[in-house]
């Protein structure tokens, strides 16, 4: 009885804390001198196809402005570089099974093994991808894609999409990026 008060949770703080990462990762071409990009503007053709609520778009966009703008850019009518946005969402089911408990005779049966409980959680993961374009040539030059579980409460909301662009941004220009 007593591994079952410390399982469940434990339990509960690994699905916790494996909730409040990001995962990020990036890709670039590596024939472009970054150093050449000063200023930026949103693509919007590219962000108008994002499958996200318009409100949602917009705290994105004011994230992805400040973080930009933290890193010396400049938010301009003719820029260097282009900002465009996609997201994916997927749905995660986590079933967690605890047989721990006391039964009859020696060893494990799954007839006498008593006490176990199941614990399901469901959780939806999104993908904000933020791509950089180069404005004269319109090829991509720079995608940073970051993960992790949403919320539907508006203040967490907010928080998690400035820590995910956060994390997707610090990893420009490639090579920046101390662990």
């Amino acid at each position: 009885m007593k591994l079952k008060n410390f399982f469940a949770p434990l339990a509960f703080l690994l699905v916790l804390s494996s909730c409040s990462s990001v995962k990020v990762a990036t890709d670039y071409d590596r024939e472009v001198d970054f150093n050449q990009y000063k200023s930026f503007a949103f693509y919007k053709p590219g962000i108008d196809k994002a499958d996200v609520s318009d409100l949602d778009k917009k705290r994105i966009l004011r994230a992805i402005e400040a973080e930009l703008t933290a890193k010396g850019f400049s938010k301009m009518a003719n820029p260097d570089l282009l900002v465009s946005i996609f997201t994916k969402t997927k749905e995660n089911v986590n079933v967690y099974q605890n047989n721990f408990g006391y039964g009859y005779g020696w060893g494990w049966n799954p007839w006498y093994w008593g006490n176990g409980y199941n614990t399901v959680s469901r959780t939806t993961e999104g993908t904000l991808y933020i791509d950089l374009i180069d404005a004269k040539s319109m090829e991509l030059v720079w995608q940073g894609m970051g993960t992790g579980a949403l919320t539907m409460d508006m203040n967490d909301k907010i928080e998690r999409i400035n820590e995910i662009v956060k994390e997707i941004i610090a990893r420009y220009p490639p090579g920046s990026y101390k662990k």
